[in-house]
């Protein structure tokens, strides 16, 4: 059920001119009915006085066609009724055409003013509801925790305010338009693709005929970041005039819906983020806790492994076997281990980096030697630019970015295929790139590749926890650089990472 003050927002629709005519020359003659019985007790400038009062009554009430009408006929009926000879229109004295004259003036200006006044007092009132509806609107919008409250909202103030439907039309994630409340019992207007998506591209409002051919508005839902959707508004009973008179009140609403909307995506975008901040912080502690735990024993189940195999007199050839197997199984754990370690620290912030200005080609060097049996069955070619500079970078931790990237192309290549290792200078950093001739990353998981627990194809044949490059990620991040990682078009893997080159400090020559 509409609202009581639905009639003053959306103003009843005016008699045809026929009948406001009508009932101004059925108002005059009833006047004269009733003034004829005082003829003889009053004077006729007082029965003008009443001609004029029902002029003014009829421009107040009918609007300015009736009291003009009104005008006219009072000149009519006060000649015809009270001017000597009765009942004639002839008139006797000449001076009763000045009064005539007179009269209609007075009466067409009477009407006239009243009218305007009529009219203000219209717009004013209609003005007054359509504010308290912006603010009843943006009140409610202001409190909605949903995207179905907004559209509800929308859909009850437009229909309790100007008789309207109305259907809020979102993108996907695939950019289509789509309507938010799936209910197909839900009032809503049957809407025209094209032009919901004329209005969504352009930021414009787009006129134009529903399927049942109603009138119809879309307005594009524009936000302060862009535009949002789009809010399709239509009425049974109202011309497409009367809808774009109301287009700027219509775009009002849709500016508040559409801050709604993004206030309600910001806010689901933080509580996204809370809540990834809070679980990463969570599974950071964790494997801190663990790390620490299992360091200790792993260290000893490592010495002690060691310590079997240097027994006097030599155990024998099979316990000799299971002890060194045992001592290759704990060493790998605690390589794991402190890999977890090493990730809840970097994500932790709790590293600090020690940086010094020095060659890359040392720390490659260094790299390789360490994994010397790793890389036993994959020869290592390098190839670095004679001019490359001094980078600024913790020694230590690059070294471990180049290892994991070392190791990660020998666990993924063939037997006996080469590793390469090349740097290039770039505009303001030093590109170094590490090249293998295995199967590749799989296909359209690149971005994911630095992803904590991520792991190649074929991983679960292949000892590791997904946490190398993951902390390559984190340790070029921590210096300043970038890391990525693509398939070669020959064939194979590639990861790229770079490193700022900076301002190196000036060596000064000494002199003889």
């Amino acid at each position: 059920m509409r609202h009581d003050h639905l009639s003053k927002i959306r103003p009843d629709r005016p008699l045809p001119v026929w009948q406001r005519a009508g009932l101004a020359f059925v108002s005059c003659a009833l006047t004269s009915l009733l003034a004829t019985p005082l003829l003889g007790h009053l004077d006729e400038a007082n029965i003008v006085m009443l001609f004029l009062l029902t002029v003014l009554i009829l421009a107040v009430s009918l609007g300015r066609t009736a009291g003009v009408v009104a005008a006219f006929c009072s000149v009519g009926f006060f000649d015809f009724f009270f001017v000597a000879p009765r009942f004639s229109m002839t008139v006797a004295d000449g001076q009763y055409l000045i009064t005539f004259a007179v009269m209609l003036a007075t009466a067409l200006i009477t009407a006239h003013l009243a009218a305007g006044l009529r009219r203000q007092a219209e717009i004013a009132a209609r003005r007054e509801m359509q504010t308290h509806a912006l603010y009843e609107m943006a009140r409610d919008l202001g409190g909605a925790l949903s995207l179905e409250q907004v559209e509800e909202i929308t859909r009850r103030a437009l229909l309790t305010s100007f008789g309207a439907e109305a259907l809020l039309l979102l993108p996907d994630p695939g950019g289509a338009l789509l309507p938010l409340s799936p209910d197909p019992a839900a009032p809503r207007p049957a809407t025209e693709g094209p032009l919901a998506r004329m209005a969504f591209d352009g930021g414009q409002p787009v006129d134009g005929t529903d399927l049942t051919g109603r009138p119809i508005i879309y307005l594009p839902l524009k936000a302060p970041m862009r535009v949002r959707g789009v809010l399709a508004v239509t009425t049974s009973d109202a011309p497409a005039g009367q809808l774009r008179e109301w287009q700027a009140l219509f775009g009002t609403m849709a500016s508040l819906v559409a801050i709604a909307v993004e206030r309600l995506h910001y806010v689901e975008v933080a509580q996204s983020t809370q809540i990834e901040v809070v679980s990463e912080r969570l599974r950071s502690s964790i494997l801190s806790a663990l790390s620490h735990d299992l360091r200790t024993p792993l260290t000893a189940l490592v010495g002690l492994a060691d310590s079997l195999t240097l027994l006097k007199p030599p155990l024998p050839e099979v316990a000799l076997d299971t002890a060194q197997a045992m001592h290759e199984q704990a060493a790998r754990l605690a390589g794991m281990v402190g890999n977890l370690l090493d990730m809840a620290r970097l994500h932790a912030g709790q590293v600090q980096l020690r940086r010094e200005w020095q060659p890359v080609e040392e720390v490659i060097g260094a790299a390789i030697k360490l994994l010397g049996g790793s890389l036993a069955e994959h020869p290592v070619r390098v190839a670095l630019p004679a001019d490359l500079p001094l980078l600024e970078f913790d020694a230590v931790l690059i070294e471990r970015v180049l290892g994991n990237l070392l190791e990660n192309a020998a666990k993924y290549s063939p037997p006996g295929s080469p590793i390469d290792i090349v740097g290039r200078r770039l505009e303001r950093a030093v590109e170094i790139r590490v090249d293998d001739h295995g199967q590749g990353f799989p296909a359209g998981q690149t971005e994911h590749l630095f992803d904590i627990f991520v792991r190649g194809e074929g991983a679960s044949l292949k000892p590791g926890t997904g946490l190398g490059l993951a902390i390559c990620r984190a340790i070029v991040d921590a210096h300043g650089g970038e890391i990525r990682g693509e398939n070669r078009p020959a064939g194979g893997g590639s990861v790229a990472f770079t490193l700022p080159t900076g301002q190196p400090p000036r060596i000064e020559e000494e002199t003889p």
